[in-house]
């Protein structure tokens, strides 16, 4: 048995292959998360969504986790069913949530009979309205509106596959480099994120002729792509199992009751709270940055005959960030020299990276430097944390940058209105160095979690953690669309009276307080984090040890 078990997991290629199937998935499931993101003012400008509309949109996202219970109900599918069959049923949820976002956003839903029908229904639910909760409300665009439901069965979908995934890893790498595997697969995933901000404005302009489906509809190529990975994991999987002898499903089956063990951790609460103040402060954030950094940023428009304003342009940057994020990975498992040579090549392209996207002039390109720091430093944070613990300090070191970086958007970068240069740098090192906060969370934290709970309910752990995760992921992107507007009641009537056009004033936002708000979160986590240390020492979860164990 120990010689055939050494076939699958024990070999280090053969389990970094599940790997990267996972994590390959979660990274074109993440690029659609944000397809809408950098392209808000488009969405403004030819669909009529202002920032409540866009922000209600966005929070619909995790609307049926939390307040259906979706997210409960997926962890016990993964703990009863097992990780492939849910990988596979995640995967079928996204697509089908994805193609309804995407034709919502289409002129075939425009003067559609559904159009009419969403215009002159939900804009009014009992219950859901008088709690503050609705995902609608009345005057919603009726796109809106399709696009939330679309990104509502989306939600289901990329939440299953987030506990799906984690479960995954801990399955394959228990007892090994966890953390490493953990950390590795987020910030390939979060890769995402840059391509996302890099195409989806160039799908959205193609040709000069601007439509925003366009950026959906590559969204909704890249999720069969991610489906048709989550396949090739079943059977990688499924062979994993007849080797090693064990049953895809548990003898002793889940239980209800089984969930009271999980709630009765104050571990587990202080990780779940942990959970949703830090991706609260980040994820909402992501989906509003690039309007951001356009209010607060001086850009001038690049002539379309130009070589920055190109397709080959986007390409090439592209490629440069893709070798940035291999050669910085890379450097981790390198000797010395070779190490050496891989973090200059890394830091000149990263370099060069930049400088290209300050000559396209857009704030799309700024921000997609976002994961690319943290690419670099994740698998030392994980192979750290693998070795050395320090999960619970890594967690606090988190929370302190996570604050810096809300108020120097708040309070410094406004400064450099005016000045092309000097913004962008601000810019460029406070997204970088919170890309570089935001790593901390998956190779610190979610290892973490088998240390709190036993090996039957893991799926179930990760599955409450997601969803009270989901309760701040609903509410703040909602919360940032209603206070920018509450905060900026003079570019709102001025639209209104017809004073300024969509364009103008999807660029005039003052975001400081959404970025205040922001801030007391990052706050809030460094007290929780604090707190945790405390009850980790007294209680022994072992937060603090190494994951490998020697």
């Amino acid at each position: 048995m120990e010689k055939i078990i050494k076939q699958m997991r024990d070999v280090p290629a053969v389990r970094w292959t599940a790997l990267v199937l996972l994590a390959f998935a979660m990274f074109c499931s993440y690029i659609f998360m944000d397809i809408l993101s950098p392209i808000k003012d488009l969405m403004q400008s030819t669909r009529g969504w202002d920032s409540t509309a866009f922000g209600t949109m966005q929070g619909s996202e995790t609307f049926l986790n939390v307040f259906i219970f979706f997210l409960i109900f997926a962890g016990i599918i993964l703990d009863k069913m097992g990780v492939r069959f849910t990988a596979i049923l995640s995967g079928v949820v996204m697509l089908v949530g994805a193609a309804i976002n995407w034709y919502a956003v289409t002129d075939m839903f425009t003067g559609s009979g559904l159009e009419i029908w969403f215009t002159n229904n939900l804009n009014y639910i009992p219950g859901f309205d008088e709690l503050g909760i609705s995902p609608f409300y009345e005057g919603m665009p009726a796109s809106a509106k399709f696009a939330s439901v679309g990104f509502m069965i989306f939600g289901c979908g990329v939440e299953m596959a987030g506990i799906t995934v984690s479960r995954g890893i801990v399955k394959w790498f228990k007892g090994r480099e966890m953390a490493l595997a953990m950390g590795s697969e987020m910030a390939l995933a979060r890769l995402g994120v840059a391509t996302c901000m890099i195409f989806s404005p160039v799908f959205a302009k193609w040709g000069g002729n601007i439509d925003v489906s366009r950026s959906v509809a590559f969204g909704v190529i890249l999720l069969m792509i991610a489906l048709i990975m989550f396949i090739a994991y079943f059977f990688m999987d499924k062979k994993l199992d007849a080797q090693t002898g064990e049953a895809e499903e548990k003898d002793d089956p889940f239980k209800i009751k089984d969930i009271g063990k999980i709630l009765s951790s104050s571990g587990f609460w202080l990780v779940a709270l942990l959970c949703v103040l830090y991706y609260s402060a980040i994820f909402p954030f992501q989906k509003y940055a690039v309007n951001m950094l356009q209010c607060n940023l001086t850009f001038t428009e690049v002539p379309k005959d130009s070589f920055w304003a190109s397709n080959l342009c986007t390409i090439i940057q592209y490629f440069v960030m893709l070798m940035v994020a291999a050669a910085a990975f890379a450097s981790n498992f390198s000797k010395k020299t070779l190490k050496i040579a891989l973090l200059a090549t890394s830091v000149v392209c990263l370099i060069a990276f930049c400088v290209m996207g300050y000559m396209r002039q857009s704030a799309e390109t700024v921000f997609a430097v976002f994961p690319l720091l943290a690419v670099g430093i994740t698998p030392i944070i994980g192979k750290y944390v693998d070795t050395k613990g320090k999960a619970a300090s890594m967690l606090m070191i988190g929370s302190i940058l996570l604050i810096a970086c809300h108020l120097t958007f708040a309070f410094i970068l406004p400064m450099f209105k005016g000045s092309a240069i000097g913004g962008v740098m601000v810019a460029y090192i406070t997204i970088l160095v919170l890309g570089a906060s935001f790593s901390l969370v998956p190779a610190s934290l979610w290892p973490s979690v088998p240390k709190l709970v036993g090996q039957k309910v893991i799926g179930s752990a990760y599955a409450l953690i997601f969803w009270i995760q989901n309760i701040g992921l609903w509410l703040f992107p909602l919360l940032i669309g209603k206070i920018l507007d509450a905060s900026n009641p003079d570019v709102v009537q001025k639209l209104k009276d017809g004073l300024i056009d969509p364009e103008t004033a999807a660029t005039s936002y003052n975001y400081t307080n959404p970025l205040l708000m922001l801030a007391c979160l990052g706050v809030a986590a460094l007290i929780l984090g604090f707190y945790l240390k405390i009850v980790d020492k007294r209680k022994g979860y072992g937060l603090e040890l190494p994951n490998i164990k020697k």
